[in-house]
C-alpha cells in the first residue's frame, strides 16, 4: 500500500519536479514526488507530495528529510492527511488548523473555494434585515466546535474512553 508524504515550506518559484525529485533520489525510483503549481503562473503553490511504498519507509523518509534545506528554504514533510469530497477532481490542499476567537475555544468558520461563504449558511451577511438570530448562529458555531481535528480523532477517542473509565470507578 502506497503512502503519500506532505513537503510544505517549498520555495514559491519555478521549481520542475526533476529538482525534487533529485532531493529524495538516493531512497530509489520507489519514490515519486508531485509538485503543487499555481495555473496561471507556473509558479510552486509553496507544497507537493512523495509518494512511498509502505509505512516503515514513510517513517524513515520523514526522519531522514524534514527540516532539509531545499534551495535555502527548510522543507517540512509529514504525513499526508485524506483527500475531501471537494477535492476529488482538482487540486490537493493542505489541511490547516482554523483559528480560534480570542478568548474562546470554538474554531472560526472557513471560507470554501468557489465563493468565500460558509457551506452551512448561504445568507448574505451585507445589509440589516431579515438575517438569522443571534441564537442561530451560536449553536452553528457550537456544532462546528464539537467535531474534533480529524489528526487527533483516534487519541481524542482513546482519551474519552479513559476517562469514562475513570469515571466508573
Amino acid at each position: 500500500m502506497s503512502i503519500r508524504l506532505y513537503i510544505g515550506n517549498l520555495p514559491k518559484e519555478e521549481i520542475d519536479r526533476q529538482e525534487l525529485q533529485a532531493v529524495f533520489a538516493e531512497e530509489g525510483d520507489a519514490v515519486t514526488t508531485k509538485l503543487i503549481k499555481d495555473r496561471k503562473t507556473g509558479k510552486c503553490r509553496g507544497f507537493g507530495f512523495l509518494t512511498v511504498n509502505n509505512d516503515e519507509q514513510a517513517d524513515q523518509i520523514i526522519e531522514k528529510y524534514n527540516g532539509q534545506l531545499f534551495k535555502d528554504t527548510p522543507i517540512k514533510l509529514e504525513k499526508a492527511l485524506p483527500r475531501t469530497k471537494g477535492e476529488e477532481g482538482g487540486e490537493e490542499q493542505p489541511q490547516t488548523p482554523k483559528p480560534v476567537l480570542q478568548g474562546t475555544s470554538a474554531p472560526v468558520p472557513s471560507s470554501n473555494k468557489e465563493g468565500g461563504r460558509r457551506e452551512k449558511s448561504k445568507k448574505s451577511r451585507r445589509g440589516g434585515g431579515g438575517g438569522g438570530s443571534a441564537r442561530e448562529t451560536a449553536a452553528n458555531v457550537e456544532t462546528e466546535a464539537i467535531r474534533p481535528d480529524p489528526r487527533w480523532a483516534a487519541e481524542l477517542e482513546k482519551l474519552k474512553e479513559m476517562l469514562a473509565a475513570q469515571a466508573t470507578n
